[in-house]
């Protein structure tokens, strides 16, 4: 069976090591990781995942910024990108779907929730 390539684009080195090891570990997903922002459009367009996994603040691109410029881009407009803050505002919920993010979660976020929304993005089951 194919594994789902996901992308985690997320500057706090700690979530994002948990965060990939929890996924991988359901050996369903081939996962790349990414602590710079500034570099999402690239490894997107270099990996081409799946699913985007973006979170929202972060130092040298925001999250709605790279999810801006992966919609924009031909060739990354149609990856799913799912948001995930700390932050608990409905407005930044709203412009996420706005500017073309699938889904937004709000962290922490167990990983049977990141798998059901996964698979929500990709039309699975």
């Amino acid at each position: 069976m194919k594994k789902i390539k996901l992308l985690i684009v997320d500057d706090e080195k700690d979530y994002l090591v948990l965060t990939e090891l929890n996924l991988k570990n359901t050996g369903k997903y081939e996962v790349r990781t990414l602590s710079e922002s500034k570099d999402t459009i690239f490894q997107a367009r270099e990996f081409m995942p799946d699913v985007i996994l973006l979170d929202l603040v972060m130092p040298e691109l925001h999250g709605f910024d790279a999810c801006y410029l992966l919609k924009q881009d031909p060739v990354t407009a149609k990856i799913p990108v799912i948001i995930v803050s700390a932050l608990h505002k409905d407005s930044d919920k709203r412009k996420a779907f706005e500017l073309g993010a699938a889904e937004f979660l709000y962290k922490p976020v167990p990983l049977d929730e990141f798998i059901l929304k996964i698979n929500q993005v990709m039309g699975l089951k």
